[in-house]
């Protein structure tokens, strides 16, 4: 069979576009040169993570066994096929806030299936090409993203500083705030000290470990710090408990075919947190050093098999983690094979770790998660976007309230409606449309004529107003439409003006139109702007040779009103 020539270069297209998507040998033309600092950045990284992965695995209402899971069976698949060489993937605090109310509906045995569903949906988003669309999403919304995420990472701890008692995932409250009071009502006043004495220690670890030097874990020295002091103090203080010495055997979740249906938008909503925090992550990461750009709609193929893989041994849905990504490139890690080791390390705890990393407290956990969440927000970067425009501060407040009042991705969604009607706003208001005098030196009849100049857009959000502002020219028998400062035209701004000459030509007033930009005119065809004029001769390149046509008019309406 002979393949059609037409073919052959589509093919050769698409086969390359789906390599791009691939691993390749390329990923680690570096590795010759960086694994030193890579080798360090990958111990150093596993150290941090192995904290939160426990710490977000407790706080999704699963277990530390799966946050664990997570942070090795994802952040090895994500380092080999994501988009990026330094970013680091596993369990975040903005997965846990969707995860809890799934576990309270569904059972703790459905998170595995939406991270599986969820995968699919991510890893065809990359397959499709949609990588860039974070980039619509504008910093104010990030922003109030972020903080939300803090503000409720923070306030689901503390129901494990007042309580040994672990709360069931049905226990929870949909809503952070009322859950975070509820627990404190039920407080058990005996327990709390010896918690916030948890807590304390953690903190004064994480604050001034790295202020002695960079590369000490604090997060991990304030952990075996509290674990040894509770039991050398025998403080009656929750522990994680008896952890698996070893991986699960990869299995498909089971799930009766109604549940799945019923999970199907939690699995999108995963999907759509998935792709936004794993993408600003590595955009992010590319501008914290010189480690090559990174390729969105890879990374989408990466993060999807990742939670496809976690979900098959039993974890929970990954994302790219900017806290983990950024201590692996001050750490010196410049290739693929920094976040790969810290994977190995992860697994190695597992390994031969397990039994006294089921002997850390609880209320240190929390004590690492709440002094995540507080550096998560950046008082000067609020600071500015509070101070910037009064459109921005607004979308910013309004993206954080709904993100801590009701949901993460609605909030998004909110937020850039929000951003998207301000730009709208403001970018209407560029729209210029002013009378301009006519050049001397003065004829008679000349007061008869207005040039009427367009400046800036014309789309849809001004229509209406430019509308008004000329057909109320009054006093004018010809009307100069000045149109080479024109900038962007939509559909209705075109369909606007040719309602506009349509008008004035039916009150008797001969509408001329000048400059009229190239890149304009096809579409000012079709909508039927030029086919609204009196004659095909009213069109014009020169203003000077408008206002001398318009003068002529002027002339003939003079000798017709003398006879």
């Amino acid at each position: 069979m002979i393949v059609p020539a037409s073919r052959s270069p589509r093919r050769s297209r698409l086969r390359a576009a789906t390599l791009a998507l691939l691993p390749s040998a390329a990923d680690y033309r570096l590795v010759r040169r960086t694994w030193r600092g890579d080798l360090i950045a990958g111990v150093t990284v596993g150290i941090v993570a192995l904290p939160l992965a426990l710490g977000f695995g407790v706080s999704s209402g699963l277990s530390a066994e799966a946050g664990l899971i997570t942070a090795v069976v994802a952040g090895l698949i994500a380092a080999v096929f994501g988009g990026s060489h330094v970013q680091v993937s596993g369990p975040t605090g903005a997965m846990v806030v969707v995860l809890l109310p799934i576990v309270a509906a569904h059972g703790a045995a459905a998170v595995a299936a939406v991270s599986v569903l969820a995968g699919i949906v991510v890893l065809a988003a990359g397959a499709l090409r949609l990588g860039r669309a974070v980039s619509f999403i504008p910093w104010p919304v990030i922003e109030g993203f972020t903080l939300g995420i803090a503000v409720i990472i923070f306030l689901q701890q503390v129901p494990l500083l007042v309580s040994p008692k672990t709360p069931a995932a049905d226990e929870h409250s949909s809503n952070p705030v009322i859950a975070a009071v509820q627990a404190l009502a039920g407080a058990d006043w005996a327990y709390v000290p010896w918690a916030l004495g948890a807590l304390a220690i953690v903190a004064v670890c994480m604050i001034v470990a790295p202020k002695l030097h960079p590369s000490f874990p604090g997060s991990l020295i304030g952990i075996v710090l509290v674990a040894a002091l509770a039991g050398l103090l025998s403080a009656p203080l929750a522990l994680i408990g008896v952890l698996p010495s070893s991986l699960p055997a990869p299995a498909l979740p089971v799930v009766e075919p109604a549940t799945l249906v019923a999970l199907a938008p939690a699995a999108l909503t995963v999907a759509a947190l998935a792709a936004i925090e794993s993408l600003l992550s590595a955009r992010v990461a590319a501008s914290l050093a010189d480690t090559g750009a990174y390729d969105p709609d890879r990374e989408l193929v990466g993060q999807g098999l990742a939670s496809i893989g976690s979900g098959l041994f039993g974890g929970m849905p990954a994302t790219g983690a900017i806290a983990r990504t950024a201590v692996n490139v001050r750490s010196g890690g410049r290739s693929r094979l920094a976040s790969i080791t810290h994977a190995i390390v992860l697994l190695l705890i597992v390994l031969v770790a397990a039994g006294p990393v089921g002997m850390i407290p609880l209320a240190a956990l929390a004590g690492v998660l709440m002094v995540t969440a507080t550096r998560m927000v950046h008082t000067a970067t609020v600071r500015s976007i509070l101070r910037s425009t009064r459109a921005d501060a607004l979308a910013f407040v309004i993206t954080a309230v709904i993100t801590v009042s009701f949901d993460l991705i609605v909030a998004v969604a909110i937020g850039v409606l929000c951003a998207g009607v301000f730009a709208v706003r403001n970018l209407s208001r560029a729209t210029g449309v002013s009378r301009e005098p006519l050049p001397d030196p003065a004829q008679p009849g000349d007061d008869r004529i207005a040039i009427i100049r367009f400046d800036g857009p014309l789309f849809f959000a001004a229509a209406d107003r430019v509308f008004d502002a000329v057909t109320r020219t009054e006093g004018a028998s010809v009307v100069i439409l000045r149109m080479s400062q024109l900038e962007l035209v939509d559909a209705t701004g075109a369909h606007i003006l040719s309602d506009i000459v349509q008008s004035l030509e039916r009150r008797g007033v001969t509408v001329l139109i000048k400059g009229v930009q190239p890149g304009h005119e096809e579409l000012f065809r079709t909508v039927g702007v030029l086919s609204s004029l009196r004659h095909h001769k009213h069109l014009f390149t020169d203003l000077p040779d408008a206002i001398e046509h318009a003068r002529v008019h002027i002339r003939r309406e003079a000798q017709k009103d003398s006879a």
